[in-house]
Order: C-alpha cells, then structure tokens, then sequence
C-alpha cells in the first residue's frame, strides 16, 4: 500500500503537541494521519478529507472500532471545499494543515482506472466517479489543439504537437479505450532515443491527462488561500507536491501570502535512504509556512 513520504518532515513542521487539531486535507490510506494521532491524544482531533469514495469505505472500515475512532473525522469530499467542510462540522481551532499531493500507490495498482502505464485498462483516471470527464473523452473529443495544450501545459511533454496529432488520426479509425492503446500511439510519436530513457516515456502524457481530468492544479490554487482562512494564528501549512507545476504553485503563494512566515528557505526533499525505501518518494518536496499577523510579517 502506499508508503508515506518524509514522515519525520511532515511531524517536524506540523509540530503536533498534545490536543492539538489537524486538517489531512488528502488522507489516503493514514499514514501520516496515525502519525498525528499518536502526538495530538489524548482529546486532538483530526479532520481527513478523501476525494475517492472507494479509498473513503477502506478507511471507514479501517477505522471502526479503534481507538483512534473518536479523534478522527472522516468526510468524503474534494479538498477544494475546505473552508465550508471545516465550518459544517464545526471543526475548530486548527493547528496544522497538511496536503500531501501524491497520487497513492493503490490508484496505480488497484484502481483499474487507467493511472498505469504498466497496466492495460480503461482510460478512466477520475479520483471520483461524480467527475463527468474522463480520459478516454479528452482523447476522443477534444480537438488536436486541446489536446496539445493539455499535453505541454500539464506535462511539459516535448512532443506533444506529434503525439496529439497521431491521437487525433487513430482515433478516427478507431475509439482510443485502453492505456496500451495509448501507449502505442505515444510510441510512434517520440523518437527512439526518447523511449530509451530512464523515465518511461509515456510519464508526461499520462501525468498531463490526470491533471487535467481532475482539474489539480486549478484546485490547489483555490484551496492554498482557504487554508489560511481556517488556521489558526500561529497555526501550520504543510505540503508535498512531486511535480514542478504543483510546486511553483505552492512556492508563490507563500512566497505572496502576507500571512505567512516561510519555515523552508529551500523545499525539503527525501534522503537517499528513503527514496531506496520508497522509490515513489523521489520527486517529492515539502513546503512549510506559519500563520502569522500582517504586522509581524513587516
């Protein structure tokens, strides 16, 4: 299942003291959750919002019946609703948020929604069904320009005028439903020193489409400026992007919020020990600020 990332970094920025509550604005399976609850007892309390309603039933059931049951508030629901989720339940003076970005390792092999380049599945990509998009329809009606945009704007992908045009002409002999499908098409479109790399060269197609069916960058903007509205005065923000999109979000808001004091100079990033423990860890970074006045930021 999914390993946590920079579990000692997390604990070190969030400082959880005794009574303290959190937000774990994206909690997956509860690895750093179980870590906040084992420093916030004996009455701190964590909210935990999950987006997907098959991760939120594993929790539910998870969580019945032990001892932690009490302290945690479970909501299935999208991050980006923060600032209401908060004020419905009444959940109050909050100490720390954390947002940990990472797509969890159940999505890629557990799913069966399209996330893997490894695995022949239907190109679905969705955290929640009550997304009406989906991959397969970007790939089959978006127009090549579209698609393009999507491809160089959420993945930085070098040939993506090439692999849009060969998508478009597939796809007009034949609906594109499978990742191998698509694999396919990216693999007549790049050069071969470029399939020869060390990263799989269908990455940034894949990551591009996920951003954009579920709309992650766009919500990570909306959600940052909330989370300030919900701390506490001297309260912490703390997360953990893995692709440089997701970070320079983060890195301007704080750096623009006047509500924030920066605790990283320089975003966090795993030891090589970890990343031998956790290979999915080696794109990660962490960020971290303190709610302060205006007046003690001048």
């Amino acid at each position: 299942m999914h390993i946590p990332v920079l579990q000692k970094e997390v604990l070190k920025y969030l400082d959880p003291k005794p009574n303290d509550n959190f937000i774990d604005a994206t909690i997956g399976f509860c690895g750093h959750t179980f870590l906040i609850l084992e420093r916030n007892s004996p009455n701190g309390k964590i909210l935990g919002i999950e987006k997907d309603p098959e991760i939120f039933k594993i929790l539910k059931k998870k969580f019945s019946g032990k001892k932690f049951e009490k302290r945690l508030v479970l909501l299935n629901d999208s991050y980006v609703n923060l600032k209401e989720l908060v004020k419905k339940n009444k959940f109050q003076k909050v100490r720390g948020i954390l947002f940990d970005l990472g797509m969890s390792t159940w999505h890629l092999k557990e799913s069966g929604r399209g996330f893997s380049f490894q695995r022949n599945e239907t190109l679905d990509m969705r955290y929640s069904q009550n997304n009406p998009e989906t991959a397969e329809k970007i790939l089959n009606y978006r127009s090549l320009a579209e698609i393009e945009k999507i491809l160089k704007d959420y993945g930085e992908e070098s040939f993506a005028r090439q692999i849009s045009k060969n998508i478009v002409s597939f796809r007009s002999f034949k609906p594109i439903k499978t990742t191998f499908q698509l694999i396919e098409i990216i693999k007549r479109s790049v050069p071969g020193w470029y399939r020869s790399q060390k990263k799989h060269f269908a990455t940034c197609t894949f990551q591009a489409l996920r951003i954009a069916v579920n709309d992650e960058l766009n919500n990570l903007e909306r959600v940052l400026p909330q989370s300030l509205d919900v701390l506490n005065e001297g309260g912490r923000l703390v997360v953990i992007s893995f692709h440089s999109l997701e970070d320079r979000i983060v890195k301007n808001f704080f750096q623009n919020s006047s509500e924030l004091k920066i605790l990283t100079k320089k975003p966090i990033i795993p030891t090589q020990k970890e990343i031998k423990i956790n290979p999915s860890s080696r794109s990660a970074k962490l960020r971290a600020g303190l709610k302060i006045s205006n007046i003690e930021k001048e």
